[in-house]
């Protein structure tokens, strides 16, 4: 007797990303109660199951739900306010002045719901946030149905959120406690740099971090000047501090690694670190352009992430992941570096894996969470097809992303978002934008 379930979804193609370099062709996904049952062919799972609906996807890809590893959700509200600007001067002129300003727990919700609905409509299912407020975060990530990694964030200077480490340390440990049952969410504990976290607030953050196994989340090497800064008001690199004071282990995310030396690498790899590869914010702010061809061969675990919309101006990881791949081809001279099924990973279970997530997502296995997206790819700008999975990383967008499913719920079908509307959207983008000036920073 057929087994009755919630979902089937038919696809022309079905790139699972566990197993490697694997491609189904007519494979059905069968999806109960939130979770992946099975992967087979359209005959027999028409033979094996009584599905509740049938969603047929006969001109699309399916892959699992995109993982950005690392962003600023809320900053959203902030994009283009200060463009071209290298690293240190957009943060110190501008970004933190206009924050000072506005941020507070309104700000961050309208933000992250703004992010959130971007990031849906991109096929992104699951992201990892560092910023104040993050209650708001995690409400407005809920609000839309949407999985989200929510960062516990420490400084230690002051913000309208918290006064002094111990007291972000404490309302984040509060959030966690309070939403820790919520299925979409996870926590991080997300001390923000080597350059504004002291060495007792490391204590404490490690402290929590092993109590509560939880992953470490920051920014590291993103610029030479961090570096040298580093090692004048400490004697060291950055890494070799974190080393020193036990920070780095395999629940260890550092975001960026953009200047990296060959020790570095290696002293990642041997503590199971993983790295946030955040390619086209590296790029508009002159940062550099991360190793991760010789960190990948080290053999530390890399995701991708688009950094905020405010320092990449799109919270786009399809395009982050045709960026990835090209970069690496043209830093390394190697025309098969990071082809295109290993971008696709670093994009779902590359990400999954830094967020100790990936037994419930990141590739589509039968068990796992229905994270699913689906792209449309009967358009003349991609014909045509030889390769989907060459289609995927090097021609299609995320204006090709028809179908979004987050725990087997729809979240955007057929090209539209669902539980937000476009106009209140913009609207709410527009009420921010006239409160905050390019004259206010």
């Amino acid at each position: 007797m057929p087994l009755p379930i919630d979902l089937l979804i038919e696809a022309k193609w079905i790139i699972p990303v566990e197993p490697a370099n694997t491609v189904l062709e007519n494979h059905s996904v069968a999806i109960d109660q939130g979770r992946i049952v099975a992967i087979l062919q359209h005959p027999e799972a028409i033979i094996r199951f009584t599905p509740k609906e049938v969603k047929r996807l006969p001109d699309h890809i399916l892959i699992p739900g995109l993982v950005n590893l690392h962003t600023h959700a809320a900053m959203s509200l902030l994009r283009g306010l200060a463009d071209d600007l290298p690293l240190m001067d957009w943060l110190q002129k501008h970004i933190w002045p206009a924050e000072a300003k506005h941020v507070s727990a309104q700000f961050v919700h309208d933000g992250t719901l703004l992010a959130c609905a971007e990031m849906l409509r991109g096929g992104i299912t699951c992201f990892n946030d560092m910023y104040f407020f993050p209650h708001a975060a995690a409400k407005a990530a809920l609000e839309l149905g949407m999985r989200a990694a929510i960062g516990l964030i420490a400084i230690d200077f002051p913000t309208a959120y918290a006064a002094d480490s111990d007291d972000y340390l404490a309302k984040g440990m509060a959030i966690r406690d309070e939403l820790r049952d919520s299925p979409l969410l996870s926590f991080c504990l997300a001390p923000h740099a080597p350059y504004t976290v002291s060495d007792r607030s490391f204590a404490k953050v490690l402290t929590l971090a092993e109590q509560c196994d939880m992953p470490i989340h920051l920014h590291l090497h993103e610029t030479r000047r961090e570096i040298d800064d580093s090692v004048g008001q400490f004697g060291m690199r950055p890494l070799e501090r974190l080393r020193r004071l036990g920070v780095l282990g395999p629940a260890f995310i550092a975001v960026h690694g953009v200047h990296l030396d060959v020790h570095e690498m290696a002293l990642l790899a041997q503590h199971g670190c993983s790295i946030a590869h955040c390619p086209s914010s590296n790029l508009k702010l002159a940062s550099g352009i991360s190793p991760v061809v010789e960190l990948s061969e080290s053999g530390v675990n890399i995701g991708l992430g688009t950094d905020s919309a405010a320092s990449n101006n799109r919270l786009d990881i399809l395009h982050e992941m045709r960026m990835a791949s090209l970069l690496a081809k043209g830093q390394s001279g190697r025309a098969d570096a990071i082809g295109a099924h290993q971008a696709l990973r670093m994009a779902t279970l590359g990400g999954a894996r830094a967020l100790g997530l990936d037994t419930e997502i990141g590739s589509i296995c039968a068990g796992k969470q229905a994270d699913l997206c689906a792209l449309k790819i009967y358009d003349s700008i991609l014909a045509p097809c030889y390769d989907p999975l060459s289609l995927l990383a090097y021609s299609a967008g995320r204006e090709h992303v028809s179908d979004v499913w987050v725990a087997g719920s729809a979240r955007v079908s057929d090209g539209k978002l669902l539980g937000a509307s476009e106009i209140e959207l913009i609207n709410l983008a527009a009420l921010w934008q006239n409160q905050i000036r390019p004259q206010d920073t």
